[in-house]
């Protein structure tokens, strides 16, 4: 096994990430995506291929150290009064599943994509679940165990991008999968086109969510390309689009004293291949409110398209 294959086998924590605007756009995605699955009584499977440790709190040291919820869902909160009507209906939906987790009100525990999953799960509807690194794995399958999923849920210390094929297709013929590994190496990108073109082999109807951040390297800037190629090979429809919060150039910190400061992530992106029918509305609702309410400068904006 290369340990490279894995989001989390190198320095990529994220529990330093939770709650950015990546986060926002993407479980903002996932959360609708799966609500529209549940308008059909007939049960479908989920699948998380990088699902990482399941649940973060905000006050974390890597949280704090990283400050990134601070720009994201954080600040998607604290601006809430710059709305001239109401939340969208999207985030609306995103907020609710967050409330779930704070019963106490505030945001201190955030839930990545497997603890979201499980709370949107039916009684008829199943989920599955890959983890690689060794801590996150077991962090995941406490975690887990603490939410008394039984057979409903099924965690696997395995490569998502290998374990995916074998549960292709469901049993029901419905499912998603949610594909959100870390990109820090190249092969990232290469094997995230194979999965999805084994997967729609396998299961051409299924939904598939696969996020991506938009960094200056070629693989990130190719990569919907060539999703949205096979999605059209494939005589599917999809869906595509991303958020941009900031410049991503380096600046002057005046205030630090530091000659230059990296932005870090800046904007990134969703493809989804199948999209629930009412998912591009919903985008075009949500969209320029998380621009609104998250955008630092006026080099922040949103892209969708769809086909």
């Amino acid at each position: 096994m290369l340990a490279g294959y894995h989001k989390r086998m190198f320095s990529y924590r994220h529990a330093f990430h939770a709650g950015n605007h990546a986060d926002v756009l993407k479980h903002t995605v996932l959360i609708s995506a799966m609500n529209y699955l549940a308008q059909k009584d007939v049960g479908y499977t989920a699948i998380d291929t990088h699902s990482g440790p399941g649940l973060y709190k905000l006050d974390s040291p890597d949280a704090k150290q990283s400050g990134e919820a601070q720009e994201g869902l954080l600040a998607l909160l604290r601006n809430k009064s710059k709305l001239a009507g109401p939340m969208a209906p999207a985030l609306l939906a995103y907020r609710l599943v967050l409330d779930h987790f704070n019963p106490q009100g505030g945001v201190l525990h955030y839930p990545g994509s497997p603890f979201i999953a499980h709370h949107l799960l039916r009684e008829q509807d199943k989920l599955k679940l890959f983890e690689l690194h060794p801590t996150d794995i077991r962090t995941l399958v406490a975690n887990v165990d603490a939410l008394q999923a039984g057979r409903q849920t099924m965690v696997m210390n395995e490569d998502g991008f290998l374990g995916l094929p074998k549960y292709l297709p469901p049993t029901t013929r419905r499912g998603l999968v949610f594909i959100d590994p870390s990109y820090e190496i190249k092969l990232d990108y290469e094997r995230v086109v194979v999965a999805v073109s084994t997967g729609l082999q396998r299961f051409a109807t299924g939904t598939f969510v696969i996020w991506y951040p938009i960094i200056p390297r070629p693989q990130a800037h190719s990569l919907p390309r060539h999703l949205t190629n096979l999605a059209r090979q494939s005589n599917r429809p999809w869906l595509h689009a991303t958020l941009r919060i900031r410049s991503g150039a380096q600046r002057p910190e005046a205030i630090t004293g530091d000659p230059v400061k990296r932005l870090g992530l800046v904007e990134s992106g969703v493809v989804v291949i199948n999209p629930p029918f009412n998912l591009h509305e919903e985008l075009q609702a949500a969209l320029p409110q998380m621009v609104l309410l998250m955008g630092q400068d006026n080099q922040a904006g949103f892209t969708l398209t769809t086909s």
